[in-house]
Order: structure tokens, then sequence, then C-alpha cells
């Protein structure tokens, strides 16, 4: 599933959209004392009130935002599984009558309480519906518009989201003009914080893939686990920091724990060349090889096929692992490293990490920034010293 088209589905979650059609929405109420269903309802999401139905849009965009590999995750699923999950979703995509599909919710949500203990009261919301996209590009001065074809896609969209209990108030009475204490009991939703979901199925070049599902964690870097595996029977995911850190090893196995800055700042623009070239759908990936020619290229002395191979297997346990290249470096034009000392952080982006030395200066080691212009601070202009 690509960055782009995420945004594409993402879009869609708005008020009266055209390509987007959503057919029932399922709501399933945990109460945190007992860890068991207390309520649930169903009904055509087009019967809501038009208020509840910006809520819902909101919850379902929030759930999709973030970026692959740090929120939201493409789950491959296991291929052995007792009751698998995809069978459950797959037969609640294709169903046509909406107490089967509420039926299959109710399985999944028995997944869900089965090993797992709400720390609040919870609610798991289930909606269903159809999505559509151009096969095409808009073409102005094409005959037909570009919704003549299009791909549709059903799908089923599951948001989590926990409750929290209103806040003691004093009010004003307009009428009796007297201040008064208010406690509301009902709890609050908190649609605007999804704690996980999932997006099912996955889309590759605008194809569903019932092979796999997007999984949506709630924070970054932070996918709950036994929830991929137990309840979606995914295949466990590494984030991009996990990758990253994996990649910082492998180099490191290789060419030692110091490198000039130099050579760091040449790695990332090999990197950030393998993603500009790449013309795969698939985003790209680096395998021993990859890393080999980098730091070849990049001025590491002593690189050889057999020491990278050997730090994969070290590190990772698999020679053949590949590592997603926008994990290691994201964008690199816009994401800055951070140099982290005792007196101050400094952030510098890839490509000028060549300007940065780590020199002895009078016995003591310093940050040596070369600049061509004068540093300004607080409107002042810094005097330049002679070493």
């Amino acid at each position: 599933m690509m960055k782009k088209e995420i945004a594409h589905i993402r879009k869609l979650f708005k008020l009266d959209h055209e390509l987007l059609n959503l057919y029932e929405i399922f709501n399933v109420y945990i109460m945190k004392e007992t860890n068991e269903i207390y309520h649930y309802e169903r009904q055509p999401f087009a019967l809501l009130d038009r208020e509840k139905q910006e809520l819902y849009m909101a919850n379902f965009k929030k759930l999709l935002t973030g970026e692959l590999d740090q929120k939201m995750f493409e789950l491959k699923f296991q291929e052995e599984a007792e009751q698998p999950t995809k069978v459950l979703l797959h037969q609640g995509l294709i169903t046509g009558d909406p107490q089967e599909w509420q039926d299959l919710m109710l399985l999944l949500v028995d997944k869900m309480l089965a090993d797992t203990v709400y720390e609040q009261d919870t609610v798991i919301t289930f909606v269903r519906g159809q999505y559509s996209r151009p096969t095409k590009a808009r073409n102005d001065e094409a005959e037909q518009s570009e919704k003549d074809e299009m791909f549709a896609n059903l799908f089923i969209l599951c948001s989590i989201n926990s409750t929290e209990q209103q806040r003691k108030t004093l009010m004003f009475d307009y009428v009796e003009r007297e201040f008064k204490y208010n406690v509301f009991v009902d709890p609050i939703i908190k649609l605007n914080t999804p704690e996980q979901g999932f997006f099912y199925p996955s889309v590759t070049d605008n194809y569903s893939d019932v092979n796999r599902i997007l999984y949506c964690s709630g924070r970054a870097h932070e996918p709950n686990v036994p929830f991929i595996e137990q309840v979606l029977n995914a295949e466990k995911t590494v984030t991009a920091l996990e990758e990253r850190a994996i990649f910082e090893d492998i180099v490191k196995e290789v060419a030692g724990e110091e490198l000039d800055a130099s050579t760091i700042a040449q790695v990332y623009e090999e990197i950030h060349r393998v993603i500009e070239s790449n013309e795969e759908e698939e985003p790209p990936k680096l395998d021993y090889q990859d890393v080999e020619r980098m730091l070849m290229v990049s001025g590491v002395e002593d690189v050889t096929k057999e020491k990278v191979e050997r730090a994969f297997q070290n590190v990772v346990d698999d020679k053949n692992y590949e590592i997603k290249a926008s994990s290691v470096l994201p964008k690199f034009t816009s994401k800055s490293i951070k140099i982290d000392t005792k007196v101050a952080t400094i952030s510098v982006s890839p490509q000028d990490l060549k300007y940065v030395r780590q020199v002895n200066y009078q016995g003591k080691r310093c940050i040596l920034i070369e600049v061509d212009e004068d540093v300004i601070i607080e409107g002042f202009t810094l005097s330049t010293e002679t070493l």
C-alpha cells in the first residue's frame, strides 16, 4: 500500500463525498470492570444525525493519519491461525446481509476481549462501505471525464476508542441567576484520539489485496503487537524506528563505532539517491549488496561482501534481510539530524552534515560547523575568532 493510496482514501472521509458510500456502522461498548460487552447497536450510516456523521468522519480520518511504518503498518496475514481473522473480515466484506456482518464483527470483538483487559470503558466502531478511484489521472483535453471509469473497492474500517469521565463543573444558570454545581455522569467517547484500529483490505495499484491489512496505531512507533498477532492474526511488524536502529547497528558492525561527518553525510546522500531513482510501485529496500556499495562509495575502508553479510546475520539473524530505505531516511529534504551535546542540541539537515566536524581545541572536544555567512544570535552578529 502506497502513501498516495492512503492519502486518497483519507481525503474521501467527509460528508457527501461522491466517491465514498458508507453502508452500516456498528458500535460495541465494552465495560472496563467486567471486560464484557455492555451494549451494541447497528444502523445505516445514512440514518445517523448529521452531527454524529461529522464526528465519525473526523474519527476515521484521524485513524488514517500518520506515516507508514510509524503509525500505519501494512501487514500480511499469518498462514495458519485458528478461526483466522482474514476469513471473518473477508466474509464480512462480501456478505450482503447486515445481520451476518454484525455477527461476524461480534466474533472479532470476542477475539479482542480474549486476552485483553481494558483500563477504561472502550467503544469499538466498525463501518463498512465502498470507495471509488479514477482508473487514470484527469485529462482536461480528453472527451471523457475521469469519473467515467472507476476502481470500486469494498472495505471494513475499525476504530477503537477509549472513554473518559467529564469533569465536574461550576455553571451559571441564566434563568435562576445563580451558580450551580454540575456533575455529568455520562462518559465521553474520545473520537478525536483513536487508540488503534485497522482498514481492510489493503490496496495495491488501486486493487484490493485481501491478503493484507492496514493496521493503525494510536501512537507513532508503538504498534500493539499482541493485537496484531492474536486479534488480526497478522505477522509482526517492524517500525521505522526499529529499522533505523537495525541499519545503524549493521553499519557499526562493518565500519566501527566512529565515523566522520562527511562519511555519514555521504551515506545519507546515497540512500537519498536510491529513494529518488526508484521507479517501482513498491518502496525501495536495501539489502546487504546495497549497504556494501553505499559504504564503499562513502569512503569506509576495508568493506567486503563477507563483512556486510556477517553484519546482517549478527544483527537480524538473516543475511538476506531487506531494510526499507524510507525508514532509514524518511524525508531527506525536510527531516533533520539532531546532534545532542551536554550544552546544546543542534539540528542539521542530512545534506549539510558534511560541514560539521568534531575537533580537539586546547585539549577539549568541540563541534566545528562551517558557515558561509555571519552568524546572528538574538539580532547580534557573532564576532569571528581565528584559531
